[in-house]
């Protein structure tokens, strides 16, 4: 089934895949990458666009989205218990879909790079991104979805007219979703691969070996 979201949207999806094929292509099978990453990008379909909040850790949803990310984790052991490994491939698509777009929705990347002066910030892939100083900051914050402006803003021959309008914590003017948002993105893209792996592990953590061969074979 096609993903279908606002025009703006679609040029996001790439990146997910981008994410989990760097982060996992040498993990997993073709199948089972294929099935992560099917539901990965359907958390970007309209319908989880709109009320979840916890899927992309907008609106300042933060311990939303980390609950929602342990919820799925949670669904993989059982459903492996009942070699059910295609739902436990899912499952761990949802929640990495969550785990990137921290990085592209809320002000981490940014508040990272304020620690540096201008240009002696490290490269993008030596970016830190489980920060302990950042993470438990109260600076840190997502960005607010303010309806229906913000759907305008992604429509090019509006976009100039409606950005004005809406407020700097608005995740129009926060996002760090495509290189279009400037030279940060690269970082956004870094700490998302790092994160994916680190997702892999966390999960992995949690299951005997029996499950882990089951879950990556």
């Amino acid at each position: 089934m096609a993903v279908k979201n606002p025009k703006g949207l679609k040029m996001i999806i790439p990146y997910h895949r981008k994410f989990l094929s760097e982060a996992l292509g040498n993990i997993f099978s073709p199948r089972a990458l294929k099935i992560i990453t099917k539901a990965n990008i359907w958390q970007d379909a309209l319908r989880g666009q709109f009320g979840h909040d916890e899927y992309h850790f907008d609106n300042n949803a933060l311990g939303e989205s980390y609950a929602y990310i342990e919820e799925n984790r949670a669904l993989i052991r059982p459903a492996l218990e009942k070699r059910h490994v295609e739902e436990a491939w899912a499952a761990f698509g949802r929640l990495t879909h969550t785990a990137q777009d921290f990085y592209a929705h809320s002000n981490y990347i940014p508040l990272w790079l304020a620690q540096f002066d201008e240009g002696s910030a490290p490269p993008a892939p030596e970016v830190d991104h489980a920060d302990p100083n950042i993470l438990q900051s109260p600076e840190l914050r997502s960005g607010k979805l303010y309806y229906p402006l913000e759907l305008f803003s992604y429509i090019p021959l509006l976009k100039r007219f409606v950005m004005p309008r809406l407020p700097k914590d608005s995740h129009a003017w926060m996002n760090l979703d495509s290189p279009k948002r400037g030279p940060m993105f690269t970082y956004t893209c870094a700490a998302a691969v790092k994160r994916t792996r680190e997702e892999l592990e966390n999960t992995l953590s949690k299951l005997p070996n029996e499950k882990k061969d089951l879950f990556i074979n």
